[in-house]
């Protein structure tokens, strides 16, 4: 049973919310509130950042843009202007984000972060704990809990050898904005994917030498295909063919069109992209320029690293190379279990135990985690709040007819 001592309970506030808390404010928690909003259910967003939507705002880089057309990444009930382009920029973007937030009169609790949340089985309530940047508490206690802190909540830091004496900047790509302080110099980016390809692609544009680690394989493919998006193709055809069938058409239209990568040092998982996705989480890559610039020798793609020394980096086939600075473009993690104390619905992973589950027992909720973008947490968003709002209008709706039937009951009397 979860219990409070005397001394917790007078030193910190207690605040009842008549319906969900939300943990996080970013795109995934916007969704659920703006979808609560028009159910008429009541809401508090808790964020431990001092804005909506942190990490565009404060862990992006310059040049980032929307991956996929904005059709797929709008949230629910509010489209994208129509003088956006078809990829908004990172500042558009965010724009839109403040402007959701603005129509549905969203507005977080910011600084406040959430030390642990546990369902009191005894009380049937959920108890979120939260503290201040000053040092100040409070315990939200609430009847549902809904995570949407999302997959990359905390960057994740490899332990490479020699990497703290390596003497030079070492930065994590959410650091990272520019590769204009880095002209004319040699930068190791650690990590391919579509952080890596795009800070290579930005360094080598603002005239630095980068040489990007590739230590596994990694699909590329065009953002494109013949004028159309490559996912809104793909999702055309998972409509009509087997996913093993689209894999295979899409890799040997990516063949057309960027010809065999292997030639440049990325190797291919032997898994096709949208099952490698689906199975494992790991988002192919969506080419907008890298790959030319791989091709011409502009950005060097080498293998993993052995370990750092003073100003150097020794590669696992023996190679020494000086570098001035290192990027770490190796990804984010949930951060979900260092605060949620539970263990049936979330795994040690910080994510759901089921593939594409976004409801657990005793009033828990989650979204933004089924690996499918803006568009996954969008539908996420719309199921939880018309499966909370249910209850929640189910209860007003007997709290009434037991107040109807109470008052009967004193007039007769």
């Amino acid at each position: 049973m979860f219990t409070i001592s005397e001394q917790d309970f007078f030193s910190r506030r207690c605040v009842w919310v008549n319906g969900p808390v939300i943990v996080g404010a970013g795109p995934s928690g916007l969704a659920v509130g703006a979808c609560l909003r028009e159910q008429g259910v009541p809401f508090v967003i808790l964020e431990r950042a001092d804005c909506i939507a942190s990490l565009w705002q404060k862990r992006t880089y310059d040049r980032l843009k929307l991956h996929l057309p904005k059709k797929f990444c709008q949230l629910p009930k509010f489209p994208f202007p129509n003088h956006y382009p078809e990829y908004p920029t990172k500042r558009q973007f965010i724009d839109y984000l403040e402007s959701y937030a603005q129509h549905f009169d969203i507005k977080p609790q910011f600084n406040e972060t959430v030390e642990s949340a546990k369902y009191d089985e005894a009380c049937k309530v959920w108890r979120i704990k939260t503290v201040s940047p000053l040092g100040s508490e409070v315990e939200y206690i609430c009847q549902w809990l809904v995570v949407a802190t999302g997959e990359n909540a905390e960057r994740v830091v490899p332990d490479i050898e020699g990497l703290k004496d390596f003497g030079g900047e070492v930065i994590h790509a959410c650091d990272y904005k520019s590769g204009e302080k880095y002209q004319g110099k040699k930068v190791v980016v650690v990590g391919c994917g579509n952080s890596g390809m795009e800070v290579s692609l930005d360094l080598s544009n603002h005239n630095a030498q980068p040489s990007m680690v590739c230590r596994s394989s990694v699909h590329v493919l065009p953002r494109e295909i013949f004028g159309k998006s490559t996912f809104e193709l793909a999702m055309f055809m998972m409509s009509w063919l087997p996913l093993w069938l689209v894999d295979k058409i899409l890799l040997i239209l990516a063949w057309f069109i960027l010809g065999n990568i292997e030639n440049y040092g990325l190797k291919r998982p032997s898994i096709g992209p949208l099952t490698l996705k689906n199975t494992q989480g790991k988002t192919p890559v969506l080419d907008i320029g890298a790959l030319e610039k791989i091709r011409s020798g502009k950005i060097k793609v080498i293998p993993g690293i052995k370990r750092f020394s003073c100003g150097t980096v020794e590669l696992v086939n023996g190679e020494k190379l000086e570098v001035d600075s290192v990027v770490l473009a190796t990804g984010y993690c949930s951060n979900v279990p260092f605060w949620l104390q539970e263990s049936e619905f979330f795994s040690k992973n910080g994510f759901p135990k089921a593939q594409n589950n976004w409801k657990g027992k005793s009033g828990l909720y989650a979204v933004g985690f089924t690996r499918k973008g803006l568009a996954g947490a969008s539908a996420d968003a719309t199921k939880i709040a018309q499966d909370i709002g249910k209850v929640y209008k189910d209860d007003l709706k007997q709290k009434k007819q037991k107040v109807s039937t109470h008052r009967r009951c004193i007039s007769t009397f």
